[in-house]
């Protein structure tokens, strides 16, 4: 099944199909066709619903009781249900649990908590930055995803959960394996499923220890958490710990590799950022356009509590419907140049991104994911002078939900 184009002269069938290939590779066209044709967008032979306007989404993430998240944020038969929530923590759940467990949750996860990480992001920051930069003074270049960006957030999150150093690449490529998605395959791959299992085995056994011992980090932390005499139980600790480890590290991760890419394939904007001493007050807007350009939450699934009626058209109650973030953030009604990259866009603009969502289900991570983007960025503006992407080789990685690269090859020159 293929997402198609208008051809000239014709008028060819329209289908937004997440699994597609070729839709994973490049979205964005038929996200502005459904834009302009279809907003309110049915795939008949998935059965499937979406939203691609700006308006429309915005309005979804934060109206109650219509786009419900009870059964996950994930559209293929095995993640998509009433049990989502073992595996999705408050990604599978609506109000009244969604909001004691994010409270509960949030009692564990502080600002504090990632302010205090600061320090331990630059330090890790420092020392996958010096080893990248040992490699490309040897001429061999280095791939900013598996030596920098691929390393970094697994490592802050494993740090803040209590993830021992020895354990954390395993954990990593676990992680990997649970988000890449085969073509032609509907659901989810029976090597995810092995990989989700190990991951919430090993999330298992880390709990039963912290219930013995406690310790200074965020899993303790989530076991003590106390709400009006209400506690999290076992199994929302390894869900949240699950999810933290997959949607946070893969969504930072692929907003590093964007943010290399995108930037290195405009010269002029590259030239402000990384040219004389090097100007890191660029930094915030150039990861919050990236966010806005090429974000790595693409797509979000919810449940119809009710019928939706929008655009002279129909989604009934009952319906799987997508809130396709990455069109919202390329809606001509809301960003001028929408397909255009631009570091120097309009602060105001860039406040309406849809990135991290919105509402009751607004990222939990989003201050984190921007504080280690942030940090990295800065330190190698501060460390480079030069940055070379070699883009005809970079590889992404296959995933209905999360658009990134698995690998972008580079070259540097130091300062």
């Amino acid at each position: 099944m293929t997402s198609t184009l208008n051809t000239p002269g014709t008028q060819t069938p329209m289908a937004l199909d997440p699994y597609d290939y070729a839709f994973q590779e490049d979205p964005y066209p038929v996200y502005a066709r459904l834009r302009a044709e279809e907003p309110l967008h049915h795939n008949p032979d998935l059965d499937l619903w979406a939203l691609t306007r700006h308006a429309d989404i915005a309005e979804a993430v934060r109206t109650e009781g219509t786009y419900s998240n009870s059964w996950g944020v994930a559209i293929e038969k095995s993640a998509w249900g009433p049990d989502a929530h073992r595996v999705m923590s408050i990604l599978g759940m609506d109000p009244p649990r969604q909001k004691t467990m994010r409270s509960l949750v949030s009692r564990g996860f502080t600002p504090r908590r990632v302010t205090e990480l600061l320090p331990r992001i630059q330090a890790l920051t420092d020392q996958y930055l010096r080893e990248c930069l040992a490699r490309a003074g040897d001429g061999e270049g280095f791939d900013w995803i598996t030596d920098f960006a691929g390393k970094l957030p697994m490592d802050v999150i494993s740090e803040m959960m209590g993830v021992p150093p020895e354990d954390r690449d395993d954990v990593r490529r676990q992680a990997d394996v649970v988000v890449h998605r085969e073509e032609g395959v509907y659901d989810v791959p029976p090597a995810a499923m092995d990989a989700s299992l190990w991951l919430v085995g090993y999330y298992q056994e880390m709990v039963t220890q912290r219930r013995r011992q406690p310790q200074d980090d965020l899993t303790s932390a989530l076991l003590a958490a106390e709400m009006e005499g209400e506690r999290l139980e076992d199994e929302d600790v390894i869900a949240f710990l699950f999810l933290m480890v997959v949607a946070g590290n893969e969504t930072t991760t692929k907003l590093l590799g964007h943010c290399l890419f995108h930037l290195t394939r405009h010269p002029d904007q590259l030239a402000r950022v990384f040219g004389g001493a090097g100007d890191p007050d660029l930094v915030v807007p150039w990861i919050e356009e990236t966010l806005r350009f090429d974000t790595s939450s693409q797509l979000l699934a919810r449940y119809l509590l009710r019928d939706v009626e929008l655009h002279g058209r129909v989604a009934p109650k009952g319906s799987k419907l997508l809130l396709c973030l990455g069109s919202a953030n390329r809606d001509e009604r809301v960003f001028s140049r929408p397909d255009e990259y631009d570091i120097f866009r309009d602060k105001d603009e860039l406040a309406q991104i849809l990135s991290f969502g919105g509402g009751r289900h607004f990222c939990l991570g989003a201050n984190l994911a921007r504080l280690e983007a942030r940090i990295a960025l800065t330190s190698l503006v501060k460390a480079v002078r030069s940055v070379e992407v070699d883009h005809d080789r970079c590889g992404r990685v296959h995933s209905l939900n999360v658009r990134g690269f698995a690998s972008v090859p580079v070259r540097v020159e130091a300062r």
